[in-house]
């Protein structure tokens, strides 16, 4: 048993009247105990779920991302790319109600030259839902078998980044058992969000669901200083996916910039009311590459309207009608189709030389 952790425990754990904030020093510290199992598997769930109920702080996650940066692996800056990276936060527990759009998006952007972080891991609690590296897989990308190294390759040679925690960070994937114990989502899910597993500088986009998480967002970036650049979207199940059933609602931070408030209403650019809904994982696939072969849906009406906000955000075109003609663009004369094919050779070559 820790006995620095029991006090951290003691310090958010005694309620509403005695309870206090951890500082961003002791957030750290707590984060580092969990991920190097010092803390006790009985420690590690009363801290997870006394957070939980406590809330976290700004400080408190910047103290955990402090942590994260200490022990985690990060991609390495390439010259190669043309454009700042862009880092997709998005949650680790799948889709469990709408198709996910950002295996579209990254491939709109890297196709534009724009390179793209995701990062990761299986089916994890608490929603199981369906997860990025399993899209990937049906797609014909196995980006699970990848060492970290192999994983920089194949992001300078193609634009697509993707960190795997089972095999890029494993001491972060040992807590989600305790995330199922608990059958809550504790802070660090929070956090998540806002990681950026990358050494240059990073456009960062996040995801959330409660208006009072970009605050938490806004308030960590600004303790650390890293990324400079972050975009908060309340999106599809609080990924990056901009909804089409209302405004779509996005906070953007820059430096030495006020914050920017934009609101995009899909009405206004032609488009439906519709969420493309989740499908079985075959069936999803298959809506993907109809996509990629320039069939019409409501799937590609979703990609244009992801994918022209994002090359409109990246720098890629002017303003946002710029950046849905040039997504269709890329769609439609298969230029996203044939990153794809890219991507599965770089990866695919990197596995055939693992198995001799």
């Amino acid at each position: 048993m820790s006995k620095e952790f029991r006090e951290l425990v003691k310090k958010i754990g005694s309620g509403p009247h005695t309870g206090e904030d951890l500082t961003r020093e002791e957030a750290a510290a707590a984060t580092r105990m969990m991920l190097q199992q010092v803390a006790t598997p009985a420690q590690i769930g009363a801290f997870m779920i006394a957070h939980r109920i406590k809330r976290p702080t700004g400080e408190e996650l910047a103290g955990m991302l402090d942590a994260y940066d200490e022990l985690g692996p990060k991609l390495q800056p390439c010259a190669r790319h043309e454009y700042p990276v862009t880092v997709l936060g998005i949650p680790y527990d799948g889709r469990s109600r709408t198709a996910p759009i950002s295996p579209l998006t990254a491939l709109i952007l890297t196709a534009a030259g724009v390179p793209v972080i995701l990062h990761g891991g299986d089916r994890l609690p608490t929603k199981y839902g369906v997860p990025l590296a399993e899209i990937w897989q049906g797609l014909g990308v196995d980006l699970t078998k990848n060492s970290l190294d192999q994983a920089q390759s194949v992001f300078e040679t193609t634009g697509l980044g993707f960190v795997y925690l089972p095999r890029h960070f494993p001491q972060a994937q040992s807590i989600f058992t305790y995330r199922d114990e608990i059958g809550k989502r504790p802070p660090f899910a929070t956090m998540e969000l806002i990681w950026c597993p990358y050494a240059g500088d990073a456009r960062l986009i996040s995801g959330y669901v409660h208006p009072p998480t970009e605050n938490m967002f806004q308030n960590a970036i600004a303790l650390r200083g890293n990324p400079r650049y972050l975009t908060s979207i309340k999106g599809l199940e609080g990924s990056c996916d901009l909804p089409r059933d209302r405004t779509a609602i996005i906070g953007i931070v820059k430096p030495d910039a006020e914050f920017e408030r934009l609101l995009l209403a899909h009405g206004d650019y032609g488009f439906s009311n519709i969420n493309p809904p989740l499908e079985p994982a075959e069936n999803l696939v298959k809506q993907i590459q109809s996509v990629l072969q320039g069939e019409p849906s409501e799937m590609m009406q979703s990609a244009l309207w992801n994918g022209g906000f994002y090359l409109w955000h990246c720098g890629v075109t002017s303003d946002m009608n710029a950046g849905i003609a040039e997504a269709k663009t890329l769609l439609t004369s298969g230029h996203a189709a044939k990153k794809l094919q890219e991507i599965r050779d770089a990866v695919g070559s990197h596995q055939t030389v693992m198995s001799y």
